[in-house]
Parts: structure tokens; sequence; C-alpha cells
């Protein structure tokens, strides 16, 4: 089966050059295969041979043709003809937490909005719910979209972008919350995810982190028999993370729980099945059976799917087995004292410290502890209060919170910063594999979370600098853009020899691209200190030791994996002082 994706945002057929309009004639009728609706154009899906010369003369990147195996002919939704579309859908699972793991763009959203009852699905073919029912009778499908279908389900869904919050609610936080406690849970929940002291804070002054423990609490609260929780992790630290996800494993007691995320450790503690997504994005996407939660992100990992005999990427996602680094022999960037910060309610203190030519160095430690302050002191951003930072070094910074205030496009704000646009290697190194090429005509405002990230990333590393300091890069990123983030900053310092600093709360992120890590401890809010360089097993033992959880690394994939507070694993490594690189047996 073929199936031709028109992105209807993408398509200007006003702005075709001649070449294209040949393919794209302002008028064609009868049973060529392509046809203009309303000034676009429409592929005949049942004519198409899909020899691709439409889609590489579309100069806007708007035409996918994709081959299906036939077990795909019908799918459950489909957004018009050349439109979206989407096969299968997720089981919501009373008494569990049910993960939903893929890219970005590939229809968790739609699936969501099908079990939550906002989407009546079509069949790709302006189904009628009696033939929707009549297909998927005798399964646990039928039974839930049966009850959909009768409005016999409530749901409460946390939306993936919580920065929006204060653009539809203004006033304090204890008047968002009360007016979702359905359930008499409120106290409950503020208490775990420690909200006490923001409950009457404005919206408007609530940083990333706070707006998502409000949006989680705010979801939880609500007296639903299906929850959707779209990203929990982006803004919170490690101990939050876990925090939620223990409020999500309490909330699934009773009730049906879906989340989307893209911390895998995360998930992994999360959930006790996923479904995995793959497909293209913007054109399809398959939705798989479930899955034990390990073996679906492993199989995830790996990027086949034997079950469905499908594979989903060209190579494997590896994780090292051993942790430490040999440390190279190579000169230093720069060197600096003990310097401090002082503010009315809270001081950094900064431990002396070096930073070597073309290593990637993580930060680590809770949110409110410095780690940004840190970093904008080191950008030049901020001064010292105490001690001195001579740094004669350029440097490169991306913030945490981005906003996209310029109608310039992708490709004109690049162009400005980056000295070698046009160099094979550019192209290859930063624009392809961050997959920036198809944004490059948007204008930085239309840009999604996650689209707005990427481009920040590869700006900051398009600048002339010696150091390159990037502040949570992984947030709103999914799994694949995480890992290829990842690996694009650890080729640029080693190709370069210059240094990148990344803050960040994904393990999995930092475990890849980092050599060294950079540990902060203290009283978040009141004072933190951040301690020299250390290697990778030395910093990950003394971070994790002070949140008081240990990893272990899975057998065939070497990911890894959280263990449960207590059990055997646990107690053993804490013994051992090894909270991070034991293997598991």
């Amino acid at each position: 089966m073929r199936i031709a994706v028109i992105n209807r945002d993408r398509c200007q057929p006003r702005k075709c050059s001649k070449e294209c309009e040949y393919f794209c004639p302002p008028v064609r009728t009868g049973d060529e295969t392509i046809i203009f609706e309303d000034g676009k154009p429409l592929i005949t899906e049942n004519l198409c041979v899909g020899c691709g010369i439409c889609v590489r003369k579309c100069p806007f990147g708007a035409i996918t043709i994709t081959n299906l195996p036939e077990e795909l002919e019908h799918p459950v939704h489909r957004y018009g003809q050349n439109g979206f579309a989407l096969y299968g859908l997720p089981i919501p699972v009373t008494g569990k937490v049910t993960g939903l793991l893929g890219p970005n763009g590939i229809g968790k959203s739609t699936a969501v909005s099908i079990l939550s009852g906002l989407l009546k699905p079509n069949l790709g073919r302006g189904a009628t719910w009696e033939a929707v029912l009549e297909q998927f009778s005798g399964s646990a499908m039928g039974d839930y979209l049966t009850r959909v279908a009768e409005k016999g389900v409530k749901t409460a869904i946390k939306p993936q972008y919580v920065d929006r919050i204060p653009k539809s609610y203004r006033g304090p936080v204890r008047g968002l919350l009360e007016k979702t406690d359905e359930r008499g849970a409120l106290k409950d929940l503020v208490s775990t995810l420690g909200l006490g002291a923001l409950l009457d804070r404005e919206i408007a002054t609530l940083s990333g982190g706070e707006l998502q423990r409000v949006a989680i609490v705010a979801t939880a609260a609500r007296d639903a028999d299906f929850y959707f929780f779209d990203e929990i992790s982006p803004y919170l630290d490690i101990h939050q993370r876990i925090n939620a996800a223990r409020t999500l494993q309490g909330l699934a007691q009773d009730r049906a729980v879906m989340v989307v995320e893209h911390d895998l450790a995360l998930l992994d503690l999360l959930a006790e099945t996923v479904h995995l997504v793959f497909g293209t994005a913007g054109a399809y996407g398959v939705i798989t059976r479930p899955k034990g939660v390990r073996v679906g992100i492993n199989q995830y990992l790996r990027g086949n799917l034997p079950e469905e005999n499908v594979r989903i990427r060209g190579e494997a996602i590896v994780f090292e087995v051993r942790a430490p680094r040999a440390e190279k022999d190579v000169p230093v960037l720069v060197e600096y004292d003990t310097f401090t910060r002082k503010y009315p309610s809270f001081k950094l203190q900064i431990e002396p410290g070096v930073i070597r030519s073309g290593e990637v160095v993580g930060i680590l430690g809770p949110n409110g502890i410095g780690k940004s302050t840190y970093i904008k002191i080191l950008a030049g951003l901020e001064e010292p209060s105490s001690g001195r930072i001579d740094m004669k070094l350029k440097v490169s910074y991306k913030p945490q919170y981005l906003k996209a205030d310029s109608e310039v496009t992708v490709q004109g704000m690049l162009r400005g910063v980056a000295r070698d646009f046009d160099s094979s290697y550019y192209q290859s190194e930063l624009l392809k594999p961050m997959g920036l090429e198809p944004l490059l005509d948007q204008p930085l405002l239309e840009l999604s979370g996650g689209e707005l990230q990427r481009v920040a990333i590869v700006a900051c590393l398009s600048r002339d600098a010696d150091l390159y300091l990037l502040d949570e890069p992984s947030a709103h990123l999914d799994v694949e853009q995480r890992m290829l983030a990842a690996r694009v900053m650890r080729r640029f310092a080693e190709s370069t020899e210059t240094s990148v600093l990344v803050v960040d709360h994904d393990i999995y992120l930092i475990d890849l691209l980092s050599e060294r890590l950079i540990v902060f401890e203290g009283q978040p809010g009141s004072s933190g200190e951040a301690h020299p360089p250390q290697e990778m097993r030395e910093g990950m033992n003394r971070f994790l030791k002070g949140i008081g959880i240990t990893f272990r690394r899975d057998e065939d994939t070497r990911r890894p994996r959280v263990n449960k507070p207590g059990s055997r694993l646990d107690r053993g490594q804490r013994e051992q002082g090894e909270y991070y690189y034991v293997l598991e047996s």
C-alpha cells in the first residue's frame, strides 16, 4: 500500500518555480496523478507509482510518498485526502500506568484526542461510530471506544507546553488548583510535589519547573476515568521527576493513566507497559501493541521491533559499559579559583576547577541550586560577588528558556551567526543530523517548542567561540532528537577542539555525551556549592548518593535503570558505594 501526504502548511503553489509547475500545474483534471483542490495539490494515491519525482521537485519539502505494509491498509484516523494517517491505538488500562514512546509529530496527540472523545476516528474514510465500533468489536479497545461514543469516559489531560499556562490563566496558584480539586486530594498532591510555598504566588511569576509541577497537580486533582500526561519531565530535576512518577503511580491504583515521556529512565520507573510509536513525522504513525516497559525500551533503543518485523532506525543507540573515560593529555582551556555569587536570599559558591579543550562537561544538581547562575557567570552575563573568573575566551550561550520574538526565518537567523553556513561540514554535521533542513524557510515564531530548541542548539554551536554553554538542551526534544543532539555536541567538541558545558536533568543524555561532571549540592533556593569537574564515575556517585537513589545497567543495552528503593540491588550498591555503574546480573 502507498500513501501520499502533503503538508498543507508548507505547500505554497503560487511560489512554485516553473520546473515545479510541470508537476503541479495550476489545473489538472481527469485521472492524472496530481490534481488541484482549493488552490492546493492533491495526489491520487491509487494512481501514484511512487517514482518520487514530485517529492524531489517540490521546493518546500511538502510532499511525502511512503510505502506501507499491507497490514496497515486501514488507518484508525486520517486527516482527509493526502493528510496524516494514524494506524493503531494505545489501550488505557485501569490500575496501570501505560507509556507512549516515539518521536514528535507521529500521532500521539491524535491518539489521545480519540481516546478522550475529542476526535471521532474516521477509519480513513469518514466512517460513522457504528462502523468504528464494528471494526473494534470483541476487543478491549472496542469496549473502551463504546464508552467514548456514549460519552461515558471523563478525561483529564496535562498539556505538553506548560509555559503557555500563564496566557490562559491569571491569578494565584491557589485559585487555579482549587478549581481543579474534584477528588479532595489537593492537599496531598501539593505536599508530594512541594508546591506549598507557591500557593499564593502569581502564575505569571513561576519558573518552568514550578509551572510543570502545578500542571501535574491540576491534572491529577481532577476526578476522571482516564488521565493523560504529555511529558512530565521538562524543567524538573531528578528528585522532582521521581516524586511526579510516584504521584502518577498512586493515581493509577484505580484509574487508567497514560503518559508520553522522553526521559527513558523516568519512563522505565513510571510505566508497567509501553506502546511504541513509529513512522514518518507529519506523514503517518503506527502504534504497536503493548509491551513490557523494559522490553519495549530496549527494542526502541536497538531500533528493531521483532514482533512487528520492522526496523525503525538504521543503527542502535549504544551506551558505554564502562563509565570512566581515560584522561586526555590536552591543554587546559580555562582554570578558575573560588568565587561566589550572592543574592538577598541565595548564595552560590564555586570551588576551583579546570575545563580542558575538546571535552564535554555535564552539569547536574537540583533545581534552584545555582546551575544556571554558574553558566551565566561563565557567559559573562553576571559578575561574581567575590573572587574573579578572568576568561579571555569567546563564549556562546544557549539559555534555559527560549522565546522567539522575530519574524526572521530559521535560515536567516542561522546565516546571521554562522561563518560557514554553506559548507559541507555545517550541512552534514549540524543541519542534517538535527533535522533542520525542512525548517529553514519557517519563521521562528511558527516553530514548536521542540523545533525551537533544535534551532537554538545549532545556533549556539554555529557561533565562533572557544566555550559553548547549553542550559537544558533536552527540553521538548523526543528520544531520537536527544540522542542525536548528544552525538552532535560530542562530535562538535572533538572536531573543533572546543569545550562544551551542558546543564541537563536527563541521565541518558548526560551519560551519552559527558566526559566529566560538575555536581551541585546545597539547599535549593538558599545556598548552592559547585564542586570541581570530576570523572564520570566519581561525579555520578556523588550526585546519586546526594539524592538517595541508585542505578544499575541493563544487561542487554547497558542503559541506566533506576533501582527500586530497598531492593537487593539497591542495598548492595549502597553498601559498595557504587550508585551508578554496577551491571545488571
